[in-house]
């Protein structure tokens, strides 16, 4: 199938490991250019070297934190300058830490608001005016299940991540009208450096094994196993292609079943 991505530029945060690697790694097997990002020089730029060696694409790789909206202009500008444009943004951050709400800080609180949240809001504001001028593109935002289902002990994603899938509601329904569209997807339990961080956690709180962790949330999920982040990846590159083409303001979960709602 012909998704229709061949030479769009494709500009995925926090690429160099985890789900935006996965999904830097599937947009440029698609043909894409793909613009990434992280805040750890050396390991982002081995990330973008070996995607670029492995599917022959052109990858441009610049590390900030994508809290910081000055760094997220100039990255957007520079991606601008060096491909001619943006066609597809995929806003991606590090999770909170896991905290229930008495033991989260306020500097917690101001930390996930401004990794979590206001990221999006950063890259939206850059990308979406030279969006608009070619009357075409894409921003998928990566948040979590959480979304729709709170999880015990993990407040601030619980939190803040709701706000973003009201934001992209919002940015789906003004920006509609200049052939953007705009998503978020969800994933469940997904076999990351996050969630093996997570599993540590509940682990020393529970006195489990990390084991028997990891084997309760497969247990947790129709499939009975975590996810793959290439599966999150190629849900996100099929939102980004042309057989998408009218899907937008909406939340995709990719989580193997695991939410209990309609």
């Amino acid at each position: 199938m012909d998704l229709g991505l061949k030479n769009r530029v494709a500009v995925v945060a926090a690429s160099s490991q985890g789900l935006g690697l996965a999904t830097a790694a599937a947009f440029a097997a698609e043909g894409c250019r793909v613009a990434m990002c992280a805040r750890n020089e050396q390991t982002l730029q081995a990330a973008a070297q070996k995607i670029g060696e492995q599917y022959a694409a052109q990858v441009f790789a610049e590390a900030f934190d994508v809290a910081d909206s000055t760094a997220v202009s100039q990255f957007v500008s520079a991606v601008v300058n060096h491909f001619g444009g943006v066609d597809i943004c995929v806003t991606n951050a590090g999770g909170p830490p896991a905290k229930g709400f008495l033991a989260a800080t306020l500097d917690d609180w101001q930390h996930a608001l401004d990794l979590n949240f206001l990221s999006t809001v950063y890259f939206a504001r850059e990308v979406i005016p030279h969006m608009q001028r070619q009357h075409w593109g894409r921003i998928i935002t990566i948040t979590s299940i959480t979304t729709k289902q709170p999880l015990a002990d993990l407040v601030l994603s619980n939190a803040v991540r709701a706000a973003v899938v009201g934001l992209v509601k919002s940015l789906a329904n003004e920006f509609g009208k200049d052939g953007i569209l705009v998503n978020n997807v969800g994933p469940g339990f997904t076999a990351t450096d996050r969630l093996k961080e997570l599993a540590k956690s509940r682990s020393a709180a529970s006195g489990k094994t990390e084991q028997e962790i990891f084997h309760a949330w497969a247990a947790e999920t129709p499939l009975q196993r975590v996810g793959n982040p290439r599966e999150l990846a190629d849900t996100i590159v099929w939102l980004s292609s042309e057989r998408a083409s009218y899907i937008t303001g909406q939340t995709v979960l990719v989580d193997g079943g695991a939410y209990k709602g309609l």
